[in-house]
């Protein structure tokens, strides 16, 4: 009987250690750094400039939340986030960073802070800049860092 016993628990604690680093695999963080994190902004910032949505969307998570500017509805798909980027995109939108906080974690980094959109107003072409704070969330996502949650919302006091 104490035979069976020890197969088992040997059993039992070979499996919990394959399954401990088949997770610790998985879990693995990637290197990044501050800068690294920054220059995701600029990549973001150039795909708008293709005025390609396809190119934008494909900047964010499977997942992704996107709490936009200028639209009263959440979108939560990335077909939402697609159908937002062909409108906002006829703007010519161009971003530029006045402030930034980057926090990074295992899988995850943040960049909060302030920017300022200048927009084209495409039937007149007359150019606006809009003061803005934004939060960017980043997921590492299938061996790229990708934007899984992006809040932008106008200054309150002018």
């Amino acid at each position: 009987m104490s035979k069976i016993v020890k197969v088992v628990s040997i059993a039992v604690a070979v499996l919990a250690g394959v399954t401990t680093a088949a997770q610790a695999k998985s879990q693995s963080c990637p290197v990044v750094d501050d800068k690294q994190i920054a220059g995701l902004f600029a990549k973001f910032n150039d795909s708008w400039g293709t005025k390609d949505p396809a190119k934008v969307t494909a900047l964010f998570t499977k997942h992704p939340v996107l709490l936009a500017t200028v639209s009263n509805s959440p979108r939560t798909t990335r077909d939402e986030v697609n159908d937002y980027f062909v409108k906002f995109l006829k703007n010519n939108p161009v971003g530029r960073i006045d402030t930034s906080t980057i926090e990074i974690d295992c899988r995850t980094a943040s960049r909060v802070g302030t920017w300022t959109v200048s927009l084209t107003d495409p039937a007149s072409g007359s150019k606006s800049d809009v003061k803005a704070r934004y939060s960017f969330i980043y997921r590492y996502e299938d061996g790229t860092w990708k934007i899984d949650h992006l809040h932008s919302s106008m200054m309150p006091e002018k």
